[in-house]
């Protein structure tokens, strides 16, 4: 499976690129990287240290012009310069100077014009560099097999946290990475048919940074993993934080192993685009929606502790 990453540097996401650089039957075209939960210059610089950590920095990247309507907090998109600080990367890759940093959405249109039809596109952040690029390139869609997006939530509470957004805009329903730029969602959901499969907060919430999984990733580095040392100092940034899960690990895990999860629902959804009191909220409607394949829990079997197992088999090397 040819797969372009289409991330905003979060701790998490690091570790969904890291992943998929672990699956013998996935191809990483690429990663394009959105300036929102992050700072452009230090996620790129800490992009880079992670692919000279694991020797593969032929890997192309590149950062997004992107620009959307409600900005994450501070608070949060500090995390990608503290992840370049931790041991692992301080000590195989120094800061280097890279500005000016590739152009992410010449990145995004080249790959596309040159890959096979059928390419997946993870999409683990806002949809904004591929509405950015569909409006100006809409034959370019015909390229793209399926979206795979952690984005939403259908049936539970939305993420955004009152002490760092304002009433208003806040509300009770959005997630980020639609909150981030609805419009961009609204233009996908509209203005396209390719087939989405979405994870919302009803399925990552499920996927915690576990004690135990972090016991299990502590006890390889201790036993010489390096994939697991990275890992595990990087999400030892985070882990304490009740509010963060593995929303992009959980997602990017539907590539390699559907298994894990109870069979998806296909819901007809919209979302609110307008600068109003509910921006930014996905719905089910009976009328007028996008028809979208919805992950929204583990399989029953075991399907949880399954996920975590796997990622920290992936991370022994």
């Amino acid at each position: 499976m040819d797969v372009i990453l289409v991330h905003d540097a979060a701790i998490d996401e690091y570790m969904s690129q890291l992943l998929l650089q672990t699956m013998p039957d996935i191809r990483l075209l690429g990663v394009v990287i959105v300036n929102a939960d992050c700072i452009d210059s230090a996620a790129m610089q800490t992009a880079w240290q992670v692919q000279s950590y694991i020797g593969n920095t032929e890997l192309p990247m590149g950062l997004s012009r992107a620009r959307g309507w409600n900005a994450f907090p501070w608070e949060y998109r500090g995390d990608c310069v503290r992840m370049g600080q931790i041991r692992a990367l301080t000590a195989c890759a120094p800061n280097r100077a890279w500005p000016p940093f590739p152009d992410g959405d010449a990145l995004l249109h080249e790959l596309l014009e040159k890959c096979d039809p059928g390419v997946t596109l993870l999409v683990t952040c806002p949809f904004t560099p591929l509405a950015m690029l569909l409006e100006k390139e809409p034959r370019l869609a015909h390229k793209i097999g399926q979206i795979i997006w952690m984005g939403g939530a259908i049936y539970v509470s939305g993420n955004l946290d009152p002490k760092t957004v304002p009433t208003p805009p806040w509300n009770g329903c959005a997630e980020w990475n639609v909150f981030w730029d609805p419009a961009a969602v609204d233009a996908i959901f509209r203005l396209t048919k390719i087939p989405i499969v979405q994870f919302p907060l009803d399925m990552t919430n499920q996927a915690a940074v576990a004690p135990s999984f972090m016991s299990q990733l502590k006890a390889q580095m201790e036993a010489g993993s390096r994939w697991s040392t990275l890992a595990y100092q990087s999400y030892a940034l985070v882990s304490g934080e009740t509010f963060y899960d593995m929303w992009d690990v959980v997602t990017t895990c539907w590539l390699a192993s559907p298994q894990f999860f109870a069979p998806p629902r296909t819901l007809s959804l919209a979302v609110d685009a307008e600068l109003d009191g509910s921006q930014g909220c996905i719905h089910p409607v009976t009328e007028g929606g996008r028809e979208v394949t919805v992950v929204l829990n583990f399989a029953p079997d075991g399907g949880q502790q399954a996920f975590y197992d796997f990622v920290a088999a992936q991370f022994k090397r």
